[in-house]
């Protein structure tokens, strides 16, 4: 199930990238990207939903029920963080290897526009279906935590090499999004995460295009190390989230 699966998650998401394959992306590649993706997402809840768990009854044990909005809020807060962590996280296992090149961070206006219309995509979109193809389809047909592990770590290299000079960062969130799935047994918690991640991302684009701060990145692999002011608010973030938690308002 697990090959299947990702040849499966691999052959949809290589069909919604053909639209913007070329130099310029535009508005109408984008477009239909965004159709494209909505179709797959479609798709592969039907078979989610209705031939998984007839195939493999152990799927039934991760139902598609939406979590509470306490949930989400939680995992929204914690997305910059990760994000940030993340970066850290290769930027130290790279320099083990090799010195990382890392220069500033600037954009242009044309820039931007291109990011926050790929956005659209990379936030409400891609999470939903890599998400479903990814840690659905192929970790819920097994009932042992175990092989649901090994499955996870399989699926998180076959998803680091579908993003090429990402691997490091998109194999480690990999790793995170399927243990999420693993331990709520909900793929929604994994794939609000990713998309809060994402959504991070997107405004750390807006940061450095108001040249509110200063910010390195490495191009290979892809580093992102924002300034501290970045990083303390992604702190405070998750503070409020524990504040939270321990007032017992989720």
């Amino acid at each position: 199930m697990p090959v299947l699966s990702a040849v499966y998650g691999v052959a949809i998401i290589y069909v919604t990238a053909l639209p913007i394959a070329g130099d310029s992306h535009g508005f109408a590649g984008e477009s239909l990207t965004w159709l494209i993706t909505l179709t797959g997402i479609a798709l592969t809840l039907y078979l989610v939903r209705y031939v998984e768990p007839k195939v493999f009854p152990a799927a039934k044990q991760f139902p598609l029920k939406w979590p509470k909005i306490s949930v989400v809020i939680g995992l929204l807060l914690i997305a910059p963080l990760w994000l940030v962590a993340e970066g850290y996280i290769v930027y130290g296992l790279t320099s083990l290897a090799h010195t990382v090149q890392m220069e500033q961070l600037t954009y242009t206006a044309d820039e931007l526009r291109e990011d926050l219309l790929a956005s659209v995509h990379a936030v409400l979109l891609a999470p939903v279906l890599e998400e479903l193809c990814f840690r659905q389809m192929a970790i819920s047909p097994f009932r042992r935590s175990g092989a649901q592990m090994v499955v996870c770590v399989v699926m998180a290299i076959l998803f680091g090499i579908l993003h090429v000079r990402n691997f490091p960062g998109a194999f480690f969130s990999a790793m995170v999004y399927g243990g999420l799935f693993i331990w709520s047994r909900n793929i929604w918690f994994s794939v609000i995460l990713h998309a809060g991640r994402n959504l991070a991302a997107t405004l750390l684009a807006v940061y450095c295009w108001l040249q509110l701060g200063d910010m390195q990145m490495s191009k290979t692999p892809v580093i992102i190390m924002p300034d501290a002011k970045v990083l303390i608010a992604c702190l405070l973030l998750a503070i409020v989230e524990g504040a939270l938690l321990l007032k017992k308002k989720w």
